[in-house]
């Protein structure tokens, strides 16, 4: 059935057939649940709906891991939400928990991408209007890379051409332990998650982690290590900063890193995912958009809020400025004239949804275990994806697996300090392992970086509220927590959608952070290399980390192996170049001088928040 604002109006006269008149009311007519950065954009419209046809819409700040965590548990009290913010890979819980209820979109599903429409899709039935869609394409840069390589062979190829001509340091390069970004090589091998029953639903009894096209892909990934050609103890941070600074040719990421690559100035073109032996390359398809609770008393007027009222161009319009994402609603995405986005759309249309089905949190962390085996070189790829798929089976059916022991990522650490580094707390199950507060955890494991001196990793973390602390050598014997104290207060970490984030402990301070919670600062400049880095003007030398230990804002750092003479120094975050500080907190401003007047003199380097001023201290 057609439904037109007709209908919204039809069913707001019956429903105020049956309440008490507005002005009575101590609740509203409908109740949204949304997280920080889409509030603004719903509020705006929950007002021009209340305005429009006289009830009451209230949106609910709530953060994006408690609106799934919270719905099953407010919701029966009767004081939970109508329509919810969600990620699509909810639904297999929110389903089985029998917290949301079907939707029926009628003639307005021709106004969204069949790709959108198919992740809020469970067992045959639409449980979400999508509003958002995001997957990964490639990446290159033109100037080393000037045509899209159609094959995983010849990018292969083109990283060998680059390497041995030394017009670049590399080529294709992968994060060491990420199985989102290395599935669409997998995928171009044949490989698969799990396969789908008749009705086309993901069957978790048919797990493809160990099936002949991944382990082909983990054979291609293993040869490319064996060419020299893939580096390891590479993160999402570490990988982004190469290809900005040139240094790597071809990457794969996501549209969440266009703000930083386009901030670069590195000349870069996005196209389709390589193909393999299979096919092109399918990138996992993931989205966002709105739910309804079971629990409403009124079904129809959120239906009629969400199809009538949010399924329009000035309503999509307002979601996407506030969450620049490829739009799954088709009126809008034909009105941006954005290359880049049409790009990723390109890549997506072969994409595969990310499967939503809870047994699909067994298979991530054994996945990227298997893909940083191989690149470390600690077991060959039929070995390592054969051991991954019997460890999800195992975890699927409930039993529990023994930690398959290799090397961390990373350096040998120095005898003196920690033998291990580890991330304990309610972030463990998002990280793979089998529970959460384990220091032992193979999965929550840093890696030593000589280079930086510091302990550091990344993982893909999903919405939620979590707490963490730093443990040393496995256990709680000697642990870290907020401000560097010892046995000190566990670290909160809140995160709206699903996120890739960096931890750092340096031994030295006890100071370990995260780049959610902090910001990630250096302090590049042309002393570095006596302070041990490999060269001057280096932003990811983690020697120069600036640190706020306090919490008060101000990032510091201290040397005192400075030769006597005349050096400059700016401020960056991220490891990178794209967003930089210099005199007066300029942005992208003039470099900081300073002058040691004898050898060793103490330099502190101390960076304000607040103005992004950076300032240099010299002793005496």
């Amino acid at each position: 059935m057609k439904r037109n604002m007709l209908f919204v109006a039809l069913v707001l006269v019956i429903t105020a057939l049956f309440v008490t008149p507005i002005a009575a009311q101590d609740d509203p007519d409908l109740l949204i649940w949304a997280d920080r950065t889409r509030t603004p954009a719903l509020t705006a419209a929950a007002e021009q709906f209340s305005a429009d046809f006289g009830v009451t819409v209230e949106v609910q700040e709530i953060g994006m891991g408690d609106i799934r965590a919270n719905l099953g548990v407010v919701g029966p009290t009767g004081e939970g939400p109508d329509i919810i913010i969600a990620a699509h890979d909810w639904i297999g819980e929110l389903v089985l928990n029998g917290s949301v209820r079907p939707i029926d979109l009628g003639d307005a599903a021709e106004l969204f991408t069949p790709a959108s429409l198919s992740l809020f899709t469970y067992n045959g039935e639409l449980y979400g209007v999508p509003y958002a869609v995001e997957n990964v394409a490639f990446f290159r840069n033109t100037d080393l890379v000037p045509e899209a390589p159609a094959t995983w062979a010849e990018v292969k190829e083109i990283s060998e051409q680059l390497v041995s001509s030394g017009a670049s340091e590399h080529g294709y390069v992968i994060q060491t332990s990420d199985f989102y970004h290395f599935f669409p090589i997998v995928s171009a091998f044949g490989g698969y998650i799990f396969g789908r029953d008749d009705a086309g639903n993901y069957d978790p009894t048919n797990v493809g982690i160990d099936s002949e096209g991944t382990i082909a892909a983990g054979a291609w990934l293993q040869s490319m290590v064996e060419a020299g050609l893939i580096p390891d103890a590479i993160d999402y941070d570490v990988m982004h900063a190469m290809f900005e600074q040139g240094d790597a040719a071809m990457i794969v990421t996501g549209p969440w890193a266009l703000p930083r690559i386009r901030q670069s100035g590195v000349p870069y073109a996005i196209s389709d995912i390589p193909a393999g032996d299979a096919g092109p390359g399918q990138p996992m398809i993931g989205g966002q958009g709105f739910m309804i609770s079971a629990y409403t008393e009124d079904a129809l007027l959120a239906e009629a809020f969400l199809i009538d009222f949010m399924a329009t161009e000035s309503a999509m319009q307002a979601m996407y400025d506030v969450d620049p994402r490829p739009p799954a609603f088709v009126p809008l995405l034909e009105t941006l004239a954005d290359p880049d986005l049409e790009a990723f759309q390109s890549a997506g249309l072969v994409g595969v949804p990310q499967p939503s089905i809870p047994e699909m949190s067994s298979v991530w962390g054994a996945a990227a275990n298997a893909q940083q085996f191989i690149i470390q070189g600690d077991l060959p790829a039929d070995e390592a994806f054969l051991t991954a798929g019997e460890q999800i089976r195992t975890l699927i059916a409930g039993g529990e697996i023994e930690a398959v022991a290799a090397s961390t990522v990373g350096d040998t650490p120095p005898e003196d300090g920690p033998q291990a580094v580890s991330i304990p707390g309610t972030v463990n199950s998002a990280m793979g392992c089998a529970g959460d507060w384990d220091p032992a955890c193979a999965e929550a494991q840093l890696a030593y970086s000589a280079a930086g001196d510091v302990w550091q990793g990344t993982f893909v973390l999903a919405a939620g509220e979590y707490e963490y602390k730093v443990a040393l050598d496995g256990a709680w014997d000697e642990n870290y927590g907020a401000n560097a104290e010892r046995d000190g207060a566990n670290v909160a970490l809140s995160l709206a959608e699903e996120t890739p984030v960096t931890f750092i402990y340096d031994n030295k301070t006890h100071w370990v952070m995260d780049n959610v919670n902090f910001m990630l600062l250096t302090a590049p400049g042309d002393y570095q290399d006596e302070i041990g880095c490999e060269g001057d003007w280096q932003p990811n030398c983690l020697r120069s980390l600036l640190q706020d230990a306090d919490g008060d804002g101000v990032y510091s750092f201290t040397v005192n192996t400075l030769p006597a003479g005349d050096y400059q120094a700016k401020a960056a975050q991220n490891m990178a170049w794209d967003i930089n500080w210099g005199v007066d907190g300029a942005r992208d401003g003039a470099n900081i001088t300073f002058t040691v007047p004898a050898d060793n003199a103490e330099v502190t380097f101390s960076f304000d928040s607040s103005s992004s001023v950076l300032t240099v201290e010299v002793a005496g």
